[in-house]
């Protein structure tokens, strides 16, 4: 198969490489998920403090995707992500030197550049596929979030044996030995190519950046903030959530919440392939309507009621059971992996010259949802004191999330093509030109 010049031998490595390197950054990016909590013990930190530290990592990682992300485009993605890997392998080495409470936040800031690596693939992978297998490339290459699993099933053992200073180090030399790899690996991506064969400039910066006038770049961003933002936010508070509401130990909370890890990562591929199937927007609205219904279950807190009966009080109990929990985070994290490839899967369609900049974009608001998350979550803690307000605050996002899009999708829809009433006849590349002024 070919795309262009590219052979589908080509487009198999950029995208498998891609993919792997990315699994690795994840696994680095949320390290104090796990570290985190030996952590907390070692300096007595507060719920609000973890979050913080928990957090830190996330706000750098997203910070820089939109410059890293314009990088990409410019010099390519094979350069920029061997760059990225490097320095956060130096970053996560140093971490084991830190002993108070500040010098752990410092650290966490420069580990955090790991997380930028995710606007570079999606630059990086775009350029190799055609806009109909856009979405299931992506999805591959967004599957990638299952480091996040990778680090809750492996740090507890490495942690317990050994301590967290030897997870950083482990976690820094397995990065190091993955950037080395995949430069060594990958090829530079097709539009850098035939720029340089054609002495080709790179887009100027300011008209890179002028897409980001789009309402739709802002819709899509909060629906990442959800999807992305909310499984990043919660990979690393579930650990403690579990540990806190159901007094398990680290390694079972890891175990679980990789339950929860995996299946919001791997199910990322098949997001893609539907995308591509049956419409990035019908997705959507699986993803945002089964999120309602989840986080709603999930907000209820445990809760003892007493009736005023005919004979006396009746007294009843209700709460979620470890295994109920473990269920439904499964679905939530299922569909949350279904709606992280939807959103991709717009970009390169809507914005097809512009994919790093507008992908950079969605994914530093994404990645700023993991890291306002946590810390928020540690604040309705020490604030409310109720386990589920996490959930609650993810039950108002979603929400919002939900009636956003079906406003505007129908205020498009009638405006502009008033006799379309169904994904199938309204594919995302005839929103293009609507989608931009009234979605």
């Amino acid at each position: 198969m070919q795309y262009g010049n590219v052979s589908g031998a080509q487009q198999q490595r950029a995208m498998w490489l891609s993919t792997f390197a990315f699994t690795v950054c994840f696994a680095v990016w949320t390290i104090f998920s796990i570290i985190g909590i030996q952590i907390k013990q070692q300096l007595g930190l507060s719920d609000t403090q973890f979050g913080l530290l928990a957090a830190t990592p996330i706000l750098t990682g997203s910070l820089i995707r939109l410059m890293l992300g314009i990088w990409a485009d410019q010099y390519g993605g094979r350069l920029v992500l061997t760059l990225v890997m490097l320095c956060g392998a130096v970053a996560t080495w140093l971490l084991s030197y830190a002993h108070t409470y500040p010098q752990f936040l410092l650290a966490a800031l420069f580990v955090g550049i790991a997380g930028g690596s995710f606007s570079v693939g999606v630059a990086y992978v775009s350029t190799w596929f055609p806009a109909g297998r856009q979405g299931t490339a992506l999805g591959v290459f967004g599957a990638g979030n299952v480091g996040a699993a990778v680090t809750k099933l492996l740090a507890p053992m490495v942690m317990v044996a050994a301590g967290w200073s030897m997870v950083a180090r482990v976690w820094a030399v397995g990065l190091a030995v993955a950037a080395v790899l995949f430069y060594l690996f990958a090829q530079d991506d097709p539009s850098l190519a035939e720029r340089r064969r054609t002495g080709r400039k790179p887009m100027p910066f300011a008209e890179q950046m002028a897409p980001l006038k789009e309402i739709q770049v802002w819709r899509f961003s909060l629906y990442y903030f959800f999807v992305f933002g909310g499984f990043v936010a919660l990979s690393l508070w579930l650990p403690r959530y579990l540990i806190g509401v159901y007094g398990l130990d680290v390694k079972t909370a890891g175990v679980i919440a990789a339950c929860y890890s995996i299946p919001a990562s791997l199910f990322r591929i098949v997001g893609g392939w539907l995308s591509d199937s049956v419409g990035a927007r019908r997705v959507m609205y699986w993803t945002l309507g089964v999120g309602v219904i989840c986080t709603f279950l999930l907000a209820y807190p445990d809760t003892q009621y007493i009736v005023k009966g005919i004979k006396g009080d009746i007294a009843f109990h209700l709460a979620m059971g470890v295994v109920t929990f473990t269920a439904l985070a499964f679905v939530l994290g299922f569909f949350m992996s279904l709606g992280k490839a939807a959103v991709y899967k717009h970009i390169p369609v809507y914005f097809p010259s512009h994919v790093g900049s507008v992908g950079g974009v969605v994914g530093m608001i994404g990645g700023l949802g993991g890291f306002i998350l946590p810390i928020t979550f540690g604040v309705l803690n020490d604030w409310i004191g109720i386990w589920t307000s996490c959930f609650m605050l993810l039950f108002f996002v979603v929400a919002i999330s939900l009636v956003w899009m079906h406003v505007a999708i129908r205020r498009m829809e009638h405006q502009r093509f008033p006799h379309i009433d169904n994904d199938r006849d309204f594919p995302e590349v005839m929103e293009t030109s609507a989608g931009r002024r009234h979605g």
